[in-house]
């Protein structure tokens, strides 16, 4: 029986291709995957549109799900067989915080792809406080240090300075206080009493889910939020609101969603994850070959209702390689969406690792951890054994380029260089506590938070 959830769409039912002789032996071919409404679930929809699914045996149906929550219970209690996922979500479930099941990913769906954007209001009140280039244009990026003036004069007022992100382990949680802390603003502890993450805070961040932001933003709930396309650009269009930087410009070519999985369902089903992973593969190559040309198609695709249902305008405006700040204000950012280039869709231990060091910076994990518990927590997770067994024989069936895929690779990326990262802070996955001692603001060493105080 299919599932009724906001929408479905369901196999049709056709017979896999032909041109796939050599078919993994399937455990199981009928598969219910989850998402919700972005354009970074874009994978999903292509590989089921363009028949990568059905090329590998599967007969897969496509759920939106309400929200973040409700997709993580679905994989959990096997509802969903898989799921597009905050690449949090995973990490935090396996370590037990929030929820406890072990998820695992064998692959990553994306770079980039998300942005922060301030109401009208805070936008004009920040205007002054940031650098204008020789056409009278705001220089990007964009400092939070231009926001802190803004937020101590709503504090003086006793009026608190509340924001939006989608999800407590979500990219956009993690972005929006690296974003805030870089330009010398609080955005308050987590801990094992108060998980409102808004302990000593300058501003208060609170859930609220992607398609909501720009109504609870305009509603004046909010003052701004972080949050994936196209409700940044939904913004602009609407005219309530300007997005100050784009995560490509907060570091470049930062680790986005993933492709979560049960480990009991890869270990019950490994032929299946197999297929899965190469059809997504595929659908990757595809979203980023000759230089994005197929995008416009892409596009046409998410916007449909059972997807992520808005105006094909709004999807290109950031899909298609430009980014649209005040109105008017387009600029060209080619990697604001990637899914393959620069190796997108290998999972990294050490895209895992920056966001355990999150998880420990903000008292999501409370106590202080090991670099090597970093790495190990990372691997249990992280699966780039099963994302190589996929490509290989994407390579051996000549639907992949084998020049493509980092064979080589031990699992870490090159530290990313502090040039390209907005506070000019380089982060190395290999050593974690290093990275983490070097951030003006946050926990680090043997620091936790006790009575909603700093201690250690």
């Amino acid at each position: 029986m299919i599932r009724k959830l906001p929408f479905v769409l369901a196999a049709s039912g056709l017979m896999a291709s032909a041109a796939t002789a050599e078919m993994l032996d399937l455990e199981k071919d009928e598969l219910t995957v989850g998402f919700i409404k972005l354009t970074d679930m874009a994978p999903l929809a292509v590989a089921y549109e363009n028949g990568y699914f059905e090329d590998e045996g599967l007969f897969v149906t496509l759920e939106a799900q309400a929200n973040w929550k409700v997709l993580l219970d679905g994989v959990i209690d096997g509802q969903l067989d898989g799921a597009h996922m905050l690449a949090g979500q995973p990490l935090a479930a396996t370590i037990g915080y929030g929820t406890k099941a072990h998820i695992i990913t064998p692959f990553s769906m994306d770079l980039n792809g998300n942005a922060i954007t301030v109401s009208n209001e805070i936008w004009e009140k920040m205007k002054p406080n940031v650098p204008k280039m020789d056409d009278g244009r705001p220089q990007h990026p964009i400092s939070a240090s231009a926001l802190k003036p803004v937020v101590e004069d709503y504090k003086d007022q006793g009026v608190p300075f509340n924001m939006g992100m989608v999800f407590p382990v979500s990219t956009h949680n993690y972005e929006l206080r690296y974003w805030l802390a870089a330009g010398g603003l609080q955005p308050g502890y987590y801990s094992d009493q108060d998980i409102s993450g808004q302990i000593g805070a300058d501003v208060f961040l609170s859930v609220t889910p992607p398609p909501q932001m720009p109504a609870t933003m305009e509603a004046g709930t909010i003052f701004g939020y972080c949050v994936g396309e196209p409700w940044n650009q939904q913004a602009v269009f609407k005219g309530i609101g300007v997005p100050v930087i784009t995560d490509y410009q907060l570091w470049k070519n930062n680790p986005e969603k993933v492709f979560g999985i049960s480990a009991e369902f890869a270990k019950e089903n490994p032929n299946t994850t197999l297929a899965m992973t190469k059809a997504l593969i595929r659908a990757a190559i595809w979203l980023d070959e000759n230089d994005n040309a197929n995008r416009p198609e892409a596009v046409e695709m998410l916007s449909r209702s059972e997807y992520v249902g808005a105006d094909y305008e709004v999807i290109a405006n950031s899909m298609t390689g430009t980014f649209e700040f005040e109105k008017g204000d387009k600029r060209d950012i080619p990697d604001f969406n990637v899914f393959f280039r620069h190796n997108a869709t290998y999972p990294y231990y050490s895209d895992a690792i920056w966001y355990l060091t999150q998880m420990r910076r903000w008292g999501q994990i409370a106590e202080p951890k090991s670099d090597e518990w970093f790495v190990e927590t990372a691997k249990e997770v992280y699966r780039p054994d099963l994302y190589l067994a996929a490509a290989k024989m994407l390579v051996d069936d000549g639907t992949a380029d084998a020049a493509d895929f980092p064979w080589d690779s031990d699992g870490f990326k090159a530290p990313t260089p502090a040039e390209d990262i907005i506070d000019g802070i380089a982060y190395d996955g290999r050593a974690p506590n290093a990275y983490l001692d070097s951030l003006p603001i946050g926990l680090k060493g043997d620091q936790m938070i006790v009575d909603n105080q700093i201690k250690g």
